[in-house]
């Protein structure tokens, strides 16, 4: 038999009625339990002796017993329904700043005409964005296919993000992440930083637009940017490093996944001299960057050493794991731009982020919103513990977000 006990929540609930249970020599067989502001639902299904299930006295007990706690309880007949369900397939994460009943019933609609079923919902985060996690299951492959098109368009439409993961054991197995610098662990593009001081800081960002929507072959753009640097005093690489803000949500996202054992690192196509202050305050366990050449104190206008662009943040990546003896399936890249397309199609996860169109055409997951620490809902981690942690350790804290944000 099924029972249900919905109310407010207390002390004492499930107490009061595993006291009955346990009288009348009934079988566990399942418990499942959710909380929403406060109000309660708790589902058990039992299987009690003939004589016990064919009776009153169980009902009347644990009709006395929850009423006594100022709940309601339902008990039916369970026996057509299966003990446990099978396993969801999929994890789909709908991020959104708010997410409106009007866009997770379209969410809930485009499942409904593909057949896939909702198993199980719960919230994940309500800051910096709200967050549901829905566990489902998806029919087939080509059901599958359908699914993440229409949840795209969904996303576009609805101005939410959606991301469709396999519920698998590797959902919660990944083991390394890296990130692209520029406009995704930090605000900005360090170029044009180091432009401004020269006056080329629109010409260079230009070419930088054009290199991150796929226009420019990056080796060529990247040479034609740092040729305005030539003659720039290299005192002037630690005072733009000193400069640069990190994407709010870093220091939230890094804190964690080091909780949780990640190796962190960085796959730059900027420029080792600026970022590798930042990677050591950051304790980056790797970094892949470019170099600019320096001679008798000036920058030449040249990099120097093998160009970190498209192919070479996927060798990165490659090269990190490898070092860190983690499969690739276990790895997680985080990039915005064309150049980050082959490290993201390389890892096991690859996130866009804040990304052009190109690149969020091939990520496994795409999120738009301003918060680097949106990642880890996408990662299966929660609000609750990110933030129980950070108390923990002293360091919890929330900045007030503007409402047009």
């Amino acid at each position: 038999m099924l029972i249900t006990v919905t109310g407010r929540d207390q002390p004492g609930v499930t107490s009061a009625l595993f006291e009955v249970l346990s009288r009348h020599n009934v079988e566990l067989l399942n418990v499942e339990q959710v909380v929403i502001r406060g109000r309660l639902t708790l589902g058990v299904l039992v299987a009690a002796p003939a004589d016990v299930a064919a009776g009153t006295q169980l009902r009347e007990e644990v009709t006395a017993a929850i009423h006594g706690v100022g709940l309601d309880v339902t008990i039916e007949p369970s026996d057509t329904l299966p003990v446990l369900r099978a396993p969801s397939t999929h994890t789909i994460v709908v991020l959104g700043r708010p997410v409106t009943a009007e866009a997770f019933g379209v969410v809930a609609r485009e499942l409904a005409a593909l057949g896939v079923n909702i198993d199980t919902i719960r919230g994940v985060s309500d800051y910096p964005v709200t967050g549901l996690e829905l566990r489902v299951s998806v029919p087939t492959d080509d059901i599958y296919r359908q699914l993440q098109t229409a949840l795209a368009r969904v996303a576009v439409a609805e101005r939410i993000d959606i991301a469709l993961e396999d519920y698998s054991l590797s959902r919660r197995a990944k083991r390394l992440i890296v990130f692209d610098v520029d406009s995704t662990l930090i605000q900005g593009e360090v170029i044009e930083m180091l432009a401004a001081r020269v006056g080329a800081e629109a010409a260079v960002a230009e070419v930088t637009e054009a290199a991150m929507r796929g226009e420019l072959d990056f080796a060529e753009s990247l040479n034609r940017r740092v040729a305005t640097l030539a003659g720039l005093p290299a005192s002037v690489l630690e005072d733009v490093g000193e400069q640069i803000e990190l994407t709010p949500g870093a220091r939230t996202t890094l804190r964690t996944l080091r909780r949780l054992g990640y190796h962190c690192g960085i796959v730059s196509g900027g420029f080792r001299q600026v970022i590798a202050p930042l990677a050591h305050e950051l304790m980056m366990d790797f970094v892949a960057a470019n170099e600019l050449e320096i001679v008798d104190g000036k920058l030449t206008g040249r990099v120097i050493g093998p160009i970190i662009d498209r192919a070479g943040k996927a060798k990165a990546l490659r090269d990190f794991a490898q070092q860190a003896g983690v499969p690739m399936e276990q790895t997680v890249a985080v990039g915005d731009g064309a150049n980050d397309i082959d490290m993201l199609a390389a890892a096991g996860l690859g996130v866009a982020f804040n990304a052009k169109p190109a690149l969020r055409e091939v990520a496994d997951a795409s999120l738009s919103y301003p918060y680097l620490d949106t990642l880890l809902f996408i990662l299966g981690i929660t609000r609750s513990e990110i933030e129980a942690a950070d108390a923990r350790d002293g360091v919890m804290r929330r900045v007030e977000i503007p409402d047009d944000e």
